[in-house]
């Protein structure tokens, strides 16, 4: 009876590791898919402010034009258009951190 426990805790283990296996590739590839979805040439965000914690403004490029809007949790307001030349933009890309980069830096802290 012993040998037959074993071997079923061992197929349950292989099982479990095939899904988790599984659930992270399918996961990496809804993410790649849906930053390709949402790649567009004619909307992208600039900035956002956070005023509380469920609002915020954010400045919007529609086309050539800069957009001010507020958003909240049931709706979205045009503040106004903002001039081109009041806009300032970031000469650095927005970096992406993955999850393994904030663990070590998280493990840097506590260290000291």
């Amino acid at each position: 009876m012993g040998a037959d426990s074993y071997l079923q805790f061992i197929s349950v283990l292989i099982i479990f590791v095939v899904v988790l296996g599984a659930t992270y590739y399918v996961t990496k590839w809804i993410a790649n898919y849906q930053k390709g979805a949402e790649s567009g040439k004619n909307i992208s965000i600039i900035e956002t402010c956070k005023i509380s914690a469920t609002k915020y403004v954010q400045i919007i490029r529609v086309g050539e034009r800069y957009v001010a809007i507020g958003v909240s949790k049931d709706q979205i307001t045009n503040l106004g258009d903002v001039p081109s030349e009041d806009i300032i933009l970031s000469e650095k890309p927005a970096e992406n951190i993955g999850f393994k980069d904030i663990l070590e830096k998280i493990k840097g802290e506590k260290k000291k």
